[in-house]
C-alpha cells in the first residue's frame, strides 16, 4: 500500500458535504479526480444528502505517483467511506463512473446489507480492447501508455486526469475485474445502469456481463445519447443526475 505524501492538483480534491439520512459515495474512474463527480455531488448535497466523493490513492497526483498503488489502495477507501456513511446515514446509496463502478460493484458483492442502491454510469469490468488485453506484458516493459482521460463530448470540460495511463496500476485494475466478474450474482441492491452510445474508453461488454450477471431484483437500463465516457460531465449528466433522484425516490426511500 502506498502512503501519499504528494500535492493534490487544484481541482482534484475530495468532495464531501454533511445532510440527511440518505447517504451517497460517489467513486471517480482510473487516473481521474473527484472532479467529475463534483457537480453530481453537490446536486446532492444541494437536495440536502449526505455525500461523499473520495480521491481514490494515487489519483489527483501525477500518474507516477498512482503507478505505486493498487486495486485494494482503491478499494480500502470506498470501504472506509461506506462505513462512515453507514454511521451516520439510514440508507446510503454507491454509485460509481468507470473504474469507480467496478468499485462500488465490489462494495455491493461485499457488504450487501449495508448498500440500499447500486447506479453505475459506463463501467468497467472487461474489455475488448486488444491493447488491454497485452497490459498484463506490457507493464514489465512500458511505465505507462497514451492516456484515456477526458473522453468528454461538451467542450471546455476537465475531469482533472492524466496525459498517460500507468500500466502497472492498470494490470492492477484488471485483477480486480477478475475479483469482480465471477461475483456479480452477488450484487442484490437496486441496479440504475447508464450507457454511453458513443464510449471511447470502455465497449459494450462489461453492460452484457453486469445486467446478465447480477441477481438485483430491480434493474434499469438508461442509454446516454449525448455524451462520451465522462459522462457525469458531458451533455447528459442532468440526465444522470434526475433519473437517478427519481431511481432513489421509488426504490430506496419516499420523500427525498
Amino acid at each position: 500500500m502506498s502512503s501519499e505524501a504528494v500535492t493534490v492538483r487544484p481541482g482534484a480534491e475530495a468532495f464531501a458535504a454533511d445532510g440527511g439520512s440518505l447517504g451517497f459515495l460517489l467513486s471517480h474512474g482510473f487516473t481521474g479526480s473527484p472532479a467529475s463527480m463534483r457537480p453530481w455531488g453537490e446536486h446532492l448535497a444541494a437536495r440536502g444528502h449526505t455525500v461523499r466523493v473520495p480521491r481514490l490513492p494515487g489519483h489527483g497526483t501525477s500518474w507516477q505517483q498512482l503507478n505505486r498503488t493498487g486495486w485494494q489502495d482503491w478499494y480500502a477507501t470506498v470501504d472506509a467511506e461506506l462505513t462512515d456513511l453507514r454511521s451516520r446515514c439510514d440508507h446510503v446509496v454507491v454509485a460509481g463512473l468507470s473504474m469507480g463502478g467496478c468499485l462500488v460493484t465490489r462494495l455491493a458483492q461485499q457488504r450487501p446489507d449495508d448498500i440500499d442502491a447500486l447506479v453505475l454510469v459506463n463501467p468497467a469490468v472487461a474489455s475488448r480492447r486488444f491493447d488491454v488485453k497485452l497490459v498484463p506484458v506490457l507493464q514489465h516493459l512500458l511505465p505507462s501508455m497514451p492516456g484515456i482521460g477526458n473522453d468528454i463530448k461538451k467542450p471546455g470540460t476537465d475531469e482533472y486526469g492524466y496525459d498517460r495511463t500507468p500500466l502497472k496500476a492498470l494490470a492492477s485494475m484488471m485483477q480486480m475485474w477478475k475479483d469482480v466478474r465471477p461475483n456479480l450474482d452477488r450484487v442484490q441492491a437496486p441496479l440504475l445502469y447508464f450507457r454511453s452510445e458513443e464510449d471511447h474508453v470502455v465497449d459494450d461488454l462489461t453492460r452484457d456481463l453486469v445486467l446478465a450477471g447480477v441477481s438485483s431484483g430491480v434493474v434499469e437500463s438508461v442509454s446516454l445519447t449525448d455524451s462520451y465516457h465522462v459522462a457525469t460531465l458531458d451533455h447528459d449528466a442532468e440526465l444522470i443526475f434526475e433519473r437517478t433522484d427519481a431511481f432513489v425516490a421509488e426504490h430506496v426511500v419516499r420523500d427525498v
